[in-house]
């Protein structure tokens, strides 16, 4: 080994180590979210959906939404009771560790109410959702979920067409 390698070897260490130990500090989302998108509107619609996939990596729970191009934004919950289909706020949804929970039409999901103007098909709505960690750190996720038409569904998943 020459001089020169070893002195240009030693000099690369502490830029090695200082950039590993940036990146390891660097912070990494513990939420995922796959496929979000929100139901467009009629023209005095003034509510609608926001649908998507959450995946936490180490488990939390959505406690909050929010978007500008709607008054009020609150998590609901949508159920069957008897023969009656129900929808209501919750406080929060709960997001198991490394499970993919769904935010669908008929189930959970993100209800846009009192909107600003009415969303249309190729729209983008922002909307903001913020998970809290089971260290009771909150982690924000900036969503730009594109309008799809009043009849859509979710896309099927994958190896379930």
């Amino acid at each position: 080994m020459t001089n020169s390698f070893r002195t240009s070897t030693l000099l690369c260490r502490p830029l090695v180590a200082a950039a590993l130990a940036l990146a390891a500090s660097a912070p990494f989302a513990q939420t995922q979210l796959k496929d979000p998108w929100v139901r467009a509107t009629v023209a005095q619609q003034k509510a609608t959906g926001m649908f998507a996939q959450i995946t936490s990596a180490t488990g939390g729970r959505l406690v909050e939404a929010r978007s500008p191009v709607a008054g009020v934004v609150e998590i609901h919950e949508m159920a069957i009771d008897g023969n009656v289909m129900k929808m209501r706020a919750i406080p929060g949804l709960d997001l198991p560790a490394g499970k993919t929970v769904e935010l669908k039409p008929g189930g959970y999901h993100v209800m846009l109410m009192d909107l600003k103007r009415p969303l249309n098909e190729g729209d983008t709505v922002p909307v903001t959702l913020v998970v809290e960690g089971r260290d009771g750190k909150r982690e924000t996720i900036d969503v730009q979920a594109p309008v799809r038409p009043l009849g859509a569904a979710m896309p099927p998943a994958h190896g379930k067409h």
